[in-house]
Order: structure tokens, then C-alpha cells, then sequence
């Protein structure tokens, strides 16, 4: 059965998981503005016996497709170590950005580092890229470019994270976007659900709660409906146990 869960503070997931009624939660593992290496959990083994559904974000400074090897070499660098780091908790798999190359570089460097990156390692849980909400030199924000991303990189076992938020600031169709990302990926193996605070085809990368967003809280629910998979939202954490309730509700489990 899929699992709904939040995006909850690092310090205690267990606790902050129970007060928003999650079943599944996703955590940074090391500072999410940072290049340091994830240090072991004092709570590793509480977390693991918790029962809960697992999943680790990079780091937001992770970007495999960048031409410059000061970032592009620790991004990979940074992948193996969350992806170990992640597997030590149990993890369902981590979750990376797609990234951009540089202005005035060619898209097809930055799938090709991709393609490399999975060509040179394999991980011990899912890497799962997410797609983005904004930016002309961005690998993974409109479905043309997932669709290039994918033709290199679609042969190794890659997963993918599909955002409601960023994909509504990408000008997507989340009506039809589980059917046209399956048709390219294959899968979707988690769902982050969440609303905007901006209009569709904003390419700006805000989240909102269900009940103040521009997204119609029906149409995330129906998103995570016909993905199937485990959902997680990333909404201000004075509203997830609400929009938790809503999904939970929405989707009868």
C-alpha cells in the first residue's frame, strides 16, 4: 500500500512524523545548502524499527549536469555518499534534482554527465530524479528535456520523483501528467504533493499548503491517485498534517 508522509525536521523524524500523522518520512541527511559528507544517526536504529517509509534528499548544491568539474565531480561524489548514508536508514531511495547546465552550454552535456554518473557507480538505494521547476538550461523541467534526460540514462535502474509543484510552474498538465511521465520514464516511484503559491507556467519554485495554493487540492489528490505510489509532502509544516488528513482521505487509506 502507498504511504503518505512529509519532508520533516532532521532532528527527531520519528517524533515529527507522529505529530503530522505520517507514514512515510523524507529528511536531509547532512546541511541541504552544504557539500558535507552525512554523519551516522544516533537514531538510526529507531528509525529503522520505526516502521516509518524512508527518503533522503540531496543536497540542493548537487548538480551532476553541471560543465564545471568543481561542482559536477562532488555532485557524483555527494550522490554515493547520501545514497550509503540513505541505505543505512532503511531508505526507499534519494531523491536529486535534475540540474542545469551552464548559460550558453549544450543540454546534451548536461545528460551525458548524468549518463555517466550512473555508467561509473551504482548506488545501494534508488536515486530518484526530481523534476524541476524553473530555469532554460534545466535537464529535468519540461517533459521534452525528461524525455532527452531519459534517453541516456533510461537503460540503468534510475527512478523518478514527480513534484505537482514544479510541474505546474513548468506549464504541465497535471490532469494528464502521470500517463505522459510513465509513457517516458516507465515509473514514478514517489510523488512529492505539493500546492503553489504561484500561477501555472510561473517556472518559480514556492510550495504552498493544499489550502492557500493556486493547485486545486483535488487535483494533487487525484495525481497521487493515479501514480500509486508513495506520496510525500513538502508543504509548510503548520499545514501537512492537514494536507496529509486530505490525501488520506481523498484516497481512502
Amino acid at each position: 500500500m502507498a504511504l503518505i508522509g512529509a519532508h520533516v525536521r532532521d532532528g527527531d523524524p520519528v517524533a515529527a512524523a507522529a505529530e503530522v500523522g505520517a507514514a512515510a518520512v523524507q529528511i536531509f541527511l547532512a546541511d541541504p545548502q552544504g557539500w558535507k559528507k552525512p554523519r551516522p544517526r544516533d537514531d538510526a536504529e529507531a528509525l529503522v524499527a520505526s516502521g516509518l517509509g524512508v527518503y533522503a534528499h540531496a543536497p540542493y548544491l548537487v548538480n551532476v549536469a553541471s560543465t564545471n568539474n568543481k561542482i559536477r565531480i562532488p555532485s557524483r561524489k555527494m550522490i554515493a555518499e547520501h545514497a550509503a548514508a540513505a541505505a543505512a536508514l532503511g531508505g526507499k531511495g534519494l531523491v536529486v534534482h535534475g540540474g542545469h547546465v551552464g548559460d550558453g552550454d549544450d543540454i546534451a552535456l548536461g545528460m551525458d554527465s548524468w549518463r555517466k554518473t550512473f555508467e561509473r557507480a551504482t548506488f545501494p538505494v534508488p536515486v530518484l530524479v526530481e523534476n524541476t521547476a524553473g530555469g532554460e538550461n534545466a535537464c529535468a523541467r519540461t517533459l521534452d528535456r525528461i524525455a532527452m534526460l531519459w534517453d541516456v540514462i533510461g537503460g540503468y535502474d534510475v527512478g523518478f520523483c514527480l513534484d505537482t509543484c514544479h510541474a505546474w510552474a513548468a506549464g504541465e498538465d497535471l490532469e494528464s501528467i502521470v500517463d505522459r511521465v510513465r509513457a517516458i520514464t516507465g515509473r514514478i516511484d514517489l510523488v512529492h504533493a505539493n500546492s503553489s503559491r504561484d500561477e501555472r507556467g510561473s517556472s518559480r519554485d514556492r510550495h504552498a499548503g493544499f489550502a492557500t495554493g493556486t493547485i486545486p487540492a483535488e487535483l494533487i489528490a487525484h495525481v497521487v491517485r493515479e501514480a500509486g505510489c508513495d506520496a510525500v509532502v513538502e508543504t509548510p509544516a503548520e499545514g501537512q498534517a492537514q494536507d496529509i488528513a486530505f490525501l488520506r482521505e481523498a484516497l481512502a487509506v
